[in-house]
């Protein structure tokens, strides 16, 4: 019967992928949801969905029903990393199949070679997949995996109402509640001992011995655990037995001598698994994104003053340029220099360092000119930075060497011990304040390095908008504006039917969920949904689908006034104002009688061609205005281009007299100029957002965004090769921005 009933819900699963939605709406992106949440309560099925979700794959491949094979192997992957045991032939089978994706083309290759090694791994070290998502997501200290994930997840107040914010605030601080380190520890120790010793474990008895046990017992067997999983792990050749034989020694210490020798058999239990670390910010200022990034790295237990921190991280500049290309992920601090600049002022020990010992030692001392003493901040980024990266897998900046002929002390290379998974929540306006700050993260870091070698970067998104779908209350135009507002959401969506059916669910339920009232007898610590979809979003979802970043600089009416850069994701719009001076008005309306509304505009685009040549093409029309969008309305269309629908204005000559009609002209290009030639002005809009708006605008440039390293390496080579542009380090440098936003399979070829 068990067999049975989770055989039905896997095909129930697979008919949705397929079209088939559900009779009732509301269970919409909750199959695979409930299917886990069966399992939790019952860990012992565990390998029987495994058994289900195995040949179900191997029918998908025989069948050549293929945009079933991700859906279900990450589904037969999540519920091997949290099932308490699988037979080492069940993970064999799931090792083949994997091997067989090799020769599929991309995603299903690379999935499949990513889940073969884990697999491998798992194998050789049962409970290792688990035991790592434990430590690097609750950020345990362990030295065999320094590893340290967080999840924040951003949301703009303005496009949220303040229920779902509030909504989502509790639902994070819910999932905290029953996660302390110490419960974490006890899991991964039981799951451990379960994963390599099986059912006979006494799981009671040894939860008991844990519980019992001072917080530092329990940290030491923790650390003698992941010591002896990892060992295995890392060895060339295993020895299965040995790591038993460790795993047993340290399970019956824990458990006592008085609990050995009558173990009842309880079967397979489980330990659950804990939502990871999650922080929800409302995003109210610019550069909030990369200012939780640096705490990241440094938290504010390592800082003197809360308070001093968040001030020096505002008054964060940074001045100098760094040598030396940013792709190789080598970084040189500036030390901050606090003495007067006078060599009398230097103390006794510096000067005793350098004695010379001949003549020309002498005059290579190093003499100092006089100069102004600069007074220093009270908390100096450059200082607070500096002592930031003096934590594990860190590089202590390299010394000044006063005299000459002495090498740099040598130095061990960075790693990136840290991931921080950014999740954003809302329509495409949030996107493009995404790539705004993102385009400013990677300005700073071409800058200075700091973030870009000890961090890992990846960028999630759901769709939630306000509103319900299907009622007689919305009308046509408000579901079409919802769904003009989540463009991105959709493609991702026709790009990955996974990321359908179970994220672009949650467009509107998540406000849905918000304004129901919470129920006293419900238990929410257990059934936090929303917790559990992002939860299993950030862990599953690994490929990305990287979106053009288009920069725009816009030119104003105003010669004083200085042009703007700025850059978007998804839309630029331009419309012509209605309103005009007085002083215009009469020459304006006698124009408009003559040639229609609107403005004369000359148009001067690069045409996209199959062979990629560049073409360049100027037109002259006129037009109410016109929109580019980034976003193609298909996944098959090319990602780097703009669609570029101009609203012309037609003069028509016929016997009644003259009449105008407007005629949409749609182009292809990546690279735009239009510029009124009548002087009069237009206004622009950025990603849909109306705090995005520039008015009295005369011109726009629009071109694909340039990563900012590439920029700065290209200038630097250019100072010493005039006539060749692409040398050295530039060859294999990414030329453009592009924005990574992470789904469960990228784009299905």
């Amino acid at each position: 019967e068990v067999e049975s009933d989770i055989l039905r819900r896997v095909r129930t699963l697979l008919r949705e992928l397929d079209g088939h939605h559900p009779a009732c709406q509301c269970d919409r992106g909750m199959l695979r949801w409930t299917l886990h949440k069966k399992i939790d309560q019952n860990p012992s099925d565990s390998s029987i969905l495994v058994r289900i979700l195995v040949k179900e794959l191997e029918r998908a491949e025989r069948g050549d029903f293929r945009h079933y094979i991700i859906p279900l192997l990450h589904t037969l992957m999540y519920t091997l990393i949290k099932a308490p045991s699988i037979s080492d032939e069940l993970c064999s089978r799931v090792y083949d199949f994997c091997k067989k994706l090799l020769t599929l083309p991309k995603p299903f290759c690379t999935i499949g070679l990513d889940y073969a090694f884990r697999l491998k791994m798992e194998r050789t070290a049962p409970g290792t997949l688990y035991q790592r998502m434990v430590i690097s997501e609750q950020s345990l200290k362990s030295d065999p995996y320094p590893y340290r994930e967080k999840i924040f997840i951003f949301a703009d107040p303005e496009l949220l109402s303040e229920a779902i914010c509030n909504a989502l605030v509790n639902d994070t601080e819910a999932a905290q509640v029953s996660q302390s380190p110490r419960a974490c520890m006890c899991y991964v120790i039981i799951h451990a001992m379960q994963a390599t010793l099986g059912e006979g474990c006494n799981i009671s008895g040894l939860r008991a011995s844990l519980q019992d046990m001072p917080m530092r017992d329990v940290e030491h067997w923790f650390q003698q655990v992941v010591a002896a999983v990892e060992r295995v792990g890392n060895e060339v050749s295993t020895d299965h037995g040995q790591h038993t034989v460790r795993l047993e020694k340290i399970y019956h210490t824990i458990l006592g001598s008085s609990q050995t020798g009558d173990a009842p058999l309880e079967g397979l239990q489980g330990a659950p698994l804990p939502n990871p670390n999650i922080s929800f910010h409302l995003w109210t200022e610019d550069d909030q994104l990369w200012k939780e990034l640096v705490l990241f790295i440094r938290p504010l237990s390592q800082s003197c003053e809360p308070d001093c921190l968040s001030q020096d991280l505002d008054n964060f500049e940074i001045q100098d340029i760094i040598s030396g290309c940013e792709c190789c992920e080598q970084t040189r601090f500036s030390i901050l220099s606090t003495d007067s600049g006078i060599e009398r002022d230097l103390p006794v020990a510096v000067e005793d360092s350098f004695t010379p010992c001949s003549a020309e030692m002498e005059q290579s001392r190093l003499h100092r000119k006089g100069g102004i003493k600069k007074k220093p901040l009270p908390l100096e980024s450059v200082v607070f930075l500096q002592a930031g990266c003096n934590g594990p897998g860190t590089k202590p900046p390299v010394k000044l060497q006063r005299r000459l002929g002495i090498p740099p002390d040598p130095t061990a290379p960075l790693q990136r011990l840290h991931t921080a998974r950014i999740v954003l929540l809302g329509d495409d306006r949030i996107l493009g304040r995404l790539a705004q700050a993102y385009h400013s993260l990677r300005k700073r870091e071409t800058r200075r390095v700091f973030l870009t070698p000890r961090l890992n970067l990846q960028f999630y998104y759901i769709p939630v908008v306000m509103g319900q779908p299907n009622t007689l209350a919305v009308t046509d135009h408000v579901a079409m504006g919802q769904e003009e507002l989540c463009e991105v959401a959709a493609y991702l969506g026709r790009a990955d039917p996974w990321y359908e059916s179970n994220i672009n669910t949650l467009c509107h339920m998540i406000p849905k969920l918000a304004t129901m009232p919470s129920s006293p007898n419900k238990h929410l610590v257990t059934d936090l949904f929303i917790t559990d979809v992002i939860s299993y979003y950030v862990r599953m979802g690994i490929q990305p689908i990287c979106f053009q970043v288009y920069a725009v600089k816009i030119f104003f009416n105003d010669p004083a006034q200085e042009p703007v850069e700025d850059v978007f994701l998804t839309e630029l719009r331009t419309q012509v104002r209605d309103s005009i001076s007085h002083r215009e008005s009469s020459m304006s309306k006698k124009k408009m009688t003559l040639d229609g509304p609107g403005i004369d505009l000359t148009v001067t685009y690069r045409k996209v061609v199959v062979s990629d040549r560049a073409k360049e093409l100027t037109t002259s029309l006129r037009s109410t205005g016109l929109v580019m969008k980034a976003i193609p309305a298909d996944e098959v269309e090319d990602l780097v281009c703009l669609n570029v629908n101009i609203t012309e204005i037609v003069r028509i000559n016929n016997l009644s007299g003259r009449s105008f009609s407007a005629v949409a002209n749609r182009l292809k290009t990546r690279n735009i100029k239009i510029r009124s030639t009548e002087q009069r002005p237009f206004t622009v809009c950025l990603d849909k957002d109306s705090r995005r708006a520039y008015r009295n605008v005369i011109s726009v440039e629009v071109s694909p965004c340039l990563e900012p390293s590439y920029c700065m390496q290209k200038t630097r080579t250019m100072k010493f090769n005039l006539h060749e542009t692409d040398v050295g380090l530039v060859k294999y440098m990414p030329k453009s921005l592009l924005l990574p936003i992470n789904t469960f399979a990228g784009i299905i070829q």
